[in-house]
């Protein structure tokens, strides 16, 4: 069959779920047997998310082939099971780049450059692009930011183009708005989503779906309300109530026939419905699961979505160990060896978090100090493994002043320090080690035994420093074992001590390859260590 085309935009207010109902849909459609694939278009004009703050965008998500890209695509990977690549993920920033370069090599032979149709053309060009790599059935296309945004309107003009060109069986919109609560009148209020909608078809594009955000449920007599001013049909207009879990999305989307309705208009008949089994055992598992894990996580960004792919790794290897995974934010910045013991009081386990910079640093290797000499599971992550190493230096091995080269430059004892082929990178958006490597686990390891007895592994990084191998007899010879080493450069990846209950650090990111289906195994092997603490 041909590629069909769904785009999925949003109206009223950002951070609706775009993403999780983009990732259901996706799940949906896969489980009836099509192939698909997810691709994000953010309007704003930065390259990439890579050199964002956290607290602009949450976390900064990596996929396999090495593209910062942002944090929604790890729900698609983690609904789907699908690695998305460089191609899923696409900015203003891109767009512009791509058009100034051609622009500058001469390819438009003279001609003045314009938003329309120069932009909107390399909008579309990117939007079909993955499926001229390989075939797929459907590709879901998410517009980041709202309808009204003045710089969404090239990506409104350019699926506007596509919906004309392709026609009605190929190309579709779901548009997904607010119904807002008003409690002082006691009622749900859609003047919003009118306001949205016609927003949208002011620039062309007639939604053929509605899915409506509520934090209540919708009477049938609200939604035909809403179908009647909207142009759409009644059961076309989907309601997205709050639920507990992201994860009951896909089963409340599949109970209203979402995918079901977008197949019908596109021209397919549906069949019958998909049992989706093994997500219902999930969910069955998670809703069953009583006993509580306390992980806390020591890092210095309080935004639950700076951290988005590590609690849903949590929460996935919770569900699979029979348990509910309750996260604790401890803002790094706060911990001095005066106060460490109170504020990690309670908890089962710890996640030594990732980052860049000097702001928090030390209170991260107080708190892997304190987990190591006490016996308690750690996880370290990427520099939450540097810390680690840091803090084994100084109180174990006696170099008071190690440090990483990223921290203090001066450092005599850099037991961190950068990677030879950064050393002359000066530029900072997508220059770091990105993507997946190789990593060679020693066998006999607890990390060997946690990824079930596997000797090559292959995992996402995000960094630019690295352990100094200068210093790796000294570690070994002292307990903290090298487990985990990148054959082709012999770069130290994976670091643990044997002889705690479970205290690992990671170079690497396993948080991005984490799904559902298919919980990570350093996730799994850590919460059943935090469970054993916990019972």
């Amino acid at each position: 069959m041909e590629t069909r085309y769904i785009f999925i935009t949003g109206g009223v207010a950002s951070s609706l779920g775009k993403g999780i109902i983009s990732a259901s849909l996706g799940k949906l459609l896969q489980s009836r047997g099509y192939e698909i694939t997810i691709q994000k278009f953010d309007p704003y004009i930065n390259i990439d998310p890579g050199t964002l703050n956290p607290y602009e965008h949450g976390e900064c998500y990596v996929t396999a082939d090495g593209q910062e890209t942002d944090l929604d695509l790890g729900h698609y990977e983690r609904f789907t099971g699908i690695q998305m690549t460089r191609d899923n993920s696409v900015t203003t920033g891109r767009i512009y780049l791509s058009v100034i370069e051609r622009e500058r090599r001469g390819d438009y032979l003279g001609k003045t450059i314009q938003v329309v149709p120069h932009i909107t053309d390399e909008i579309k060009r990117r939007i079909l692009l993955n499926a001229t790599k390989r075939h797929f059935d459907f590709v879901i296309t998410e517009i980041g930011g709202t309808i009204g945004d003045i710089e969404s309107q090239p990506f409104l003009e350019a699926i506007r183009q596509l919906r004309w060109e392709m026609g009605p069986q190929r190309a579709l919109n779901v548009h997904l708005t607010y119904v807002p609560y008003l409690a002082a009148a006691g009622e749900l209020k859609t003047k919003p989503t009118q306001t949205s909608v016609k927003q949208l078809q002011g620039f062309g594009i007639q939604p053929e779906v509605l899915v409506l955000r509520s934090e209540h449920e919708l009477s049938d007599e609200l939604r035909l309300k809403v179908a009647r001013f909207c142009n759409v049909d009644v059961e076309a207009v989907i309601q997205s109530q709050d639920l507990p879990s992201i994860y009951e999305v896909p089963v409340n989307m599949q109970r209203q026939g979402l995918d079901a309705i977008c197949l019908k208009k596109m021209g397919i008949t549906p069949g019958e419905t998909p049992q989706l089994g093994l997500w219902h055992d999930f969910l069955e598992r998670r809703k069953n699961a009583t006993e509580v894990v306390n992980i806390g996580l020591v890092g210095k960004y309080d935004l639950q979505d700076a951290y988005k792919s590590i609690l849903e790794s949590l929460a996935h290897a919770g569900t699979y160990n029979d348990c509910k995974v309750r996260a604790h934010f401890i803002n790094s910045e706060l911990i001095t060896r005066d106060n460490v013991e109170e504020l990690l009081k309670g908890m089962n386990g710890i996640v030594i978090c990732p980052g860049f910079g000097q702001r928090g640093i030390e209170g991260k290797i107080i708190a892997a100090e304190y987990t190591r000499t006490h016996d308690l599971p750690t996880f370290g992550i990427c520099l939450g493994m540097q810390m680690m190493v840091i803090e084994f230096a100084r109180n174990v091995l006696g170099y008071a002043d190690a440090n990483s080269r990223e921290m203090d430059q001066t450092t005599p004892h850099n037991v961190i320090d950068i990677m030879e082929e950064q050393k002359n990178i000066t530029q900072m958006g997508g220059t770091m080690r990105l993507g997946a490597y190789d990593c060679q686990v020693r066998e006999g390891s607890k990390t060997f035994e946690a990824y079930g007895g596997q000797t090559l592994v292959k995992e996402r990084h995000r960094h630019r420093y690295e352990f100094n191998n200068r210093y790796l007899e000294a570690y070994e010879r002292n307990g903290m074992q090298c487990v985990g080493v990148n054959p082709a450069a012999n770069l130290v990846e994976i670091v643990e001590m044997p002889d705690l209950h479970w205290y690992i650090g990671t170079q690497f990111h396993p948080e991005y390859s984490s799904t559902v289906l298919h919980p990570h195994p350093l996730f799994m092997s850590f919460v059943k260590a935090s469970f054993a603490v916990a019972k």
